[in-house]
């Protein structure tokens, strides 16, 4: 008897290891399945806003451009100081790229870990 009752309890067991480990499973696939969607959309987003970023800077930038090649009474001169100031916001931007590195981590940790 004790061994029927023992064969009995281990069958329960294994039967709710297999349930556990195909929960699990299940629960793993759908947390990948959101940080990868979450990762889509943010990037959508990004790239959205960055599109429309791109196209008014472009836009503000030759504006910018003419007008103090008029106020210079040079449009060579403007376009060039437009151009010099994008070379001096990239030189800054290259001088702290390190300090981006943290913020950035952890915004996507957040994608990750929540």
């Amino acid at each position: 008897m004790a061994f029927e009752e023992l064969k009995s309890d281990l069958m329960e067991a294994e039967a709710d290891m297999r349930s556990y480990l195909k929960h699990s499973e299940e629960y793993i696939e759908l947390k990948i399945f959101q940080v990868f969607m979450k990762s889509v959309a943010s990037l959508a987003q990004t790239l959205l806003v960055g599109a429309t970023v791109f196209l008014a800077l472009l836009l503000l930038s030759f504006a910018a451009a003419f007008g103090l090649g008029q106020l210079l009474q040079n449009t060579f001169h403007g376009f060039l100081m437009v151009g010099g100031f994008y070379v001096l916001v990239a030189l800054l931007c290259y001088l702290f790229r390190n300090r981006l590195n943290g913020p950035l981590l952890r915004r996507f940790s957040e994608f990750y870990f929540d």
